[in-house]
């Protein structure tokens, strides 16, 4: 049991890696003449293709055709409609905003999904779920307001806050289907319907540009796909399986943290002092309300599905 849970822990906090650099992939991307249109098509095109390609080699494929047709419809239109439009969101705002700066303001959803979900009637208000929003709303003040000091882009801040507003929606949204749907059979059905909506809209949007794209640029997409979505889909659920939903959603809170390092590594960004301490109520504020989330029973509280991050 002592070993389960460790490399259930290890699984976790390396799905919060690959999740956390998505950004950083995102953003060496755009370094190699790869739109926003581009990378979303091809992100989500080669990772349903490549989900597709495990449920056929593992010979799975009866588990899709075994699902009821409204659930397969409502997992693809959450595809189609709700994760295309969160990451159609935190992509086009990663091409005008640091990834860390992103990250944070992205990663207010947890205490989001909370709040709404008591406002639903779904969960009972406390003490708890007040702090936390206190303390994520100080937080993303204090996050704003540093980053104000250096040009904050305005359409960017609201794109990044809006992927967290459609995320929180997502979440709310396929409780339902998930506690029905296989994590394999859901993932796959979600970036299939998003690779639809996204491939169709970069057309006719015109930014499906791929012939300026370099051999670097290719490489970096193929990351995306691989690393930041369908492995790191792979191993939350390895890790989910071993350790269980309390465990496994509090070491994702790693998520952020891997984002702030690598983007200073890699690209030199650093937040101020006031985006730090920002930045530290607000992962305050999300390890709050999953520490309360983890002591009721799984059947009131689902994880979300981490189709793609």
């Amino acid at each position: 049991m002592r070993h389960m849970t460790r490399a259930g822990t290890l699984f976790c906090l390396a799905s919060a890696a690959a999740f956390g650099a998505m950004g950083v992939f995102g953003k060496l991307a755009y370094d190699e003449h790869v739109t926003v249109g581009t990378l979303l098509a091809a992100r989500f095109a080669l990772a349903a293709a490549l989900l597709w390609a495990f449920v056929l080699a593992t010979g799975r494929l009866g588990e899709l055709r075994a699902l009821a047709r409204r659930d397969a419809a409502l997992a693809f239109g959450l595809g189609v409609a709700g994760y295309s439009a969160q990451a159609g969101a935190y992509f086009a705002a990663l091409d005008r905003l640091d990834a860390s700066l992103l990250s944070l303001l992205v990663y207010t959803y947890p205490v989001l999904v909370t709040v709404a979900a008591v406002a639903l009637g779904r969960e009972r208000a406390s003490r708890r779920t007040a702090v936390a929003l206190a303390l994520a709303s100080t937080g993303l003040v204090l996050v704003l307001a540093g980053a104000a000091a250096g040009a904050l882009d305005p359409l960017g801040t609201v794109l990044g806050l809006g992927a967290a507003v459609v995320y929180t929606a997502y979440i709310l949204v396929s409780e339902g289907v998930a506690g029905r749907i296989g994590a394999l059979p859901l993932s796959t059905l979600v970036c299939t319907g998003a690779a639809l909506t996204l491939g169709l809209g970069a057309l006719a949007a015109g930014d499906l540009d791929p012939g300026p794209v370099t051999a670097a640029g290719a490489g970096w997409l193929v990351a995306l796909a691989l690393v930041s979505t369908v492995g790191a889909i792979g191993l939350f659920f390895a890790g989910l399986r071993r350790v269980g939903p309390s465990a496994a959603s509090i070491l994702s809170t790693c998520e952020p943290v891997v984002t702030v390092a690598l983007a200073f590594a890699v690209f030199g960004e650093a937040l101020g002092p006031a985006q730090l301490a920002g930045g530290a109520l607000v992962l305050a504020a999300v390890l709050a309300v999953r520490v309360e989330v983890g002591r009721r029973p799984l059947a009131s509280a689902p994880l979300p599905v981490r189709s793609a991050a």
